[in-house]
């Protein structure tokens, strides 16, 4: 199948700091791909790059079949972007932002009318069109935000944070517009998100980036099956539990903190009654017992050795997330 984006050994140094590092990846024809990590992972910078606003440090990327440093024009003809942050003109009507991002791409006015009526109508915003968008809501922004960057009718849309500050009814609406995108028009899409829920329900394909660096890639069902199997955690006292754990069958790994063991097996229904009879005929109990099926953050944690949940973010990141959260919640 046909790559719309091509990176190869892709990289950006800022100051000496190496913010996306070598990074090697290629989206298909018609997938939603994701970059899944913290805020500073790299996330943007990459986005940044194959959408000509930064040039590479090093290696080189393809979009659409043009280089990005040789044939920038011809990149941003050919690609929509919607940015993490708010860029509509507040001042302006719903229309009247979209008319203004047509004019910008150069379309005849009479067809920029038409399609940005069209898009109004996809997004659900063409009873508010000629309100201002200091009056829309979060949701009603980034779907505004939406639309003005499909105005162009791009092969490949870029999605920087997409749902970043919607509240959960409103990211779910979020999700099924860009799922829509590929379903009726087979358009490939490239996202950036830190929440795992959206990665997992929307991306064909994930890439885990951390420190600049991917970490591993493949669609949300192999991610988890590399984990091999189902988490057991439990809570048990006394000598000897670890031996026990690890000469059941079934058993594939054993970690243990303090008096909780976290016990990956292949199939948790099945060894967790093994287990209980196990350590019960050696006098032990079982204080407490839970079965968790695998998930992106637990593969995450595998690759990283930290939880995606736990990541700190930078004073600056902290800042500019604000800024988006109290514009969203308007």
């Amino acid at each position: 199948m046909r790559e719309m984006v091509r990176a190869e050994e892709l990289t950006r140094v800022f100051n000496g700091l190496t913010a996306v590092d070598h990074v090697t990846f290629g989206v298909r024809e018609g997938e939603i791909f994701g970059f899944l990590g913290p805020n500073g992972a790299g996330k943007t910078t990459t986005i940044h790059m194959l959408t000509t606003v930064l040039k590479p440090t090093g290696g080189r990327a393809e979009v659409c079949g043009y280089d990005v440093v040789k044939e920038p024009e011809k990149v941003r003809k050919s690609i929509g972007v919607v940015p993490q942050e708010y860029t509509a003109d507040e001042d302006l009507t719903g229309y009247e932002n979209v008319m203004l991002c047509a004019d910008l791409y150069g379309l005849p006015r009479e067809e920029g009318r038409k399609r940005a009526l069209e898009l109004l109508s996809l997004v659900q915003l063409e009873p508010f069109k000629d309100k201002r968008v200091e009056t829309y809501s979060g949701g009603m922004r980034r779907r505004l935000e939406l639309a003005c960057g499909l105005i162009n009718r791009p092969k490949v849309l870029f999605l920087d944070e997409p749902t970043l500050g919607l509240d959960v009814q409103t990211r779910a609406s979020i999700w099924e517009h860009i799922l829509s995108l590929r379903e009726n028009f087979g358009m490939t899409v490239f996202l950036t998100t830190h929440y795992l829920e959206e990665a997992d329900h929307l991306c064909d394909r994930i890439a885990i980036i951390d420190h600049g660096k991917i970490v591993e890639e493949g669609s949300p069902s192999e991610l988890k099956d590399s984990l091999g199997g189902d988490l057991l955690t439990l809570e048990c006292e006394g000598e000897g539990v670890e031996e026990i754990l690890r000469a059941l069958e079934g058993v594939r790994e054993v970690k243990a903190e303090g008096r909780e063991y976290r016990v990956k097996v292949t199939r948790g229904e099945t060894v967790a009654p093994l287990l209980l009879k196990a350590l019960g005929e050696k006098g032990l109990t079982v204080k407490r017992l839970s079965l968790a099926k695998p998930t992106l953050d637990e593969v995450y944690l595998e690759k990283t050795g930290k939880s995606l949940r736990d990541q700190g973010e930078s004073p600056e990141e902290v800042i500019k997330q604000r800024v988006t959260l109290w514009r969203a919640r308007r």
